[in-house]
């Protein structure tokens, strides 16, 4: 009895004693840099890499300790009572009715604890809240279910791209359908198009959404911040630790909320450079020219790979839809008909369909609806559109 006592009261000193601990006392350093995310058996929040997840962390420690001293306090304070004022050793009932002492001292600490723990918290949000000043500004897109990302102010300006889910379907599978692919080490939570920052600048992130509301969230960086339609908000974060940092969406966005991740690369201001550099001279490569003509084969080559980077989520690899949600292209009337209307709502979206013309080039868009029209079983009479005409559309 008296070693179950004591291995109790060990392992609960080792429970508070990892609470209390960052992270990275707990964790494999290694392990936490290489994957930027949660870790494996992890106990704790993950390691801050800014100033305001510091606080945050030193807040949620300072947080729970006031309120374990409480538990204690209170418990043993009832716990004593019961046992030493007990019926049986033949204690009495008090009959005292009040005292003014007590009811100032319940109402008098309570105020001190809530003043003690206020205080840090509301530093620590105003801080959240201050975006002056940012180095880089950046605006991030929620879009069902990808993340669009801009870069507005800053070196960089200019930039912009598509950030999507880059695990393989092979190793999530389907409702009923088991992966066939083994599970890697970053399973959804990697993209194909990183998001890149320097270390040690302050980074404004504007955020807002095209569908529904979404939120950009990385733990690392202490930064949660929603993404809703119609509205624009900010939230900003200074990383002083080079590394990759990943989040998700963590607002409940539909059916494929678990398949938007966000990831941060945070590099030296050189290798930030060189991403700007080579990023742009990317963005040149894709910007075709437009009056160029292409093959029927041309058109839907390309096609094919915007389709499966942009469109096959929601209209599937089948082209069948999602019954109820999203329409089949496969038999459609509007992409066997004109290509003219097709050609309308690819661009201006429709429903929770979003418009392309912003985010794709005139080349993609001529190159995804000749896909969609000779593709499957369609066979459109109007087979092709050339950028040309996706130019023309767009005045």
């Amino acid at each position: 009895m008296k070693h179950a006592k004591r291995l109790k009261s060990f392992m609960l000193g080792a429970s508070l004693l990892a609470a209390s601990l960052p992270t990275w006392a707990v964790v494999n350093g290694p392990a936490v840099d290489m994957k930027g995310g949660p870790a494996v058996k992890q106990l704790n929040l993950q390691p801050p890499v800014t100033q305001i997840a510091e606080q945050i962390y030193n807040i949620h420690n300072l947080m729970l300790v006031i309120c374990l001293v409480i538990f204690v306090a209170v418990f043993g304070v009832m716990f004593y009572s019961i046992l030493k004022h007990r019926k049986s050793v033949g204690h009495k009932a008090a009959t005292f009715h009040e005292s003014t002492a007590v009811e100032i001292a319940w109402t008098v600490v309570p105020f001190i604890i809530v003043i003690v723990m206020a205080l840090p918290a509301t530093k620590t949000v105003v801080a959240m809240k201050d975006t002056s000043n940012a180095d880089i500004t950046i605006k991030a897109t929620g879009m069902q279910w990808k993340w669009g990302y801009d870069y507005l102010k800053g070196e960089g300006e200019g930039i912009a791209f598509l950030s999507t889910l880059s695990t393989p379907r092979t190793q999530v599978g389907a409702p009923g359908v088991e992966p066939t692919e083994k599970r890697g080490d970053n399973y959804l939570i990697e993209v194909d198009n990183e998001v890149v920052v320097p270390v040690n600048k302050k980074v404004r992130i504007i955020t807002t959404a095209n569908d529904v509301i979404h939120s950009w969230t990385i733990p690392a960086f202490g930064v949660k911040q929603d993404a809703i339609p119609g509205f624009v908000r900010d939230t900003w974060f200074k990383a002083e630790k080079i590394g990759t940092y990943r989040g998700q969406c963590v607002e409940l966005c539909g059916k494929e909320h678990a398949f938007m991740p966000i990831v941060v690369n945070v590099v030296s201001e050189d290798d930030y450079k060189k991403w700007v550099d080579g990023k742009k001279k990317e963005m040149a490569a894709k910007a075709d020219d437009p009056s160029k003509v292409w093959t029927v084969d041309e058109l839907k080559q390309r096609g094919e790979k915007v389709y499966a980077a942009n469109c096959v989520v929601c209209h599937q690899a089948t082209g069948k839809g999602v019954p109820g949600a999203f329409p089949a292209l496969d038999g459609s009337a509007v992409v066997a008909g004109p290509k003219a209307a097709q050609l309308a709502i690819v661009m201006g979206g429709k429903a929770a369909m979003p418009a392309w013309k912003s985010t794709l080039s005139d080349t993609e868009i001529a190159a995804v609806i000749t896909y969609t029209r000779n593709n499957w079983s369609n066979k459109a009479a109007e087979n092709i559109v050339q950028p040309a005409e996706v130019l023309a559309a767009r005045k």
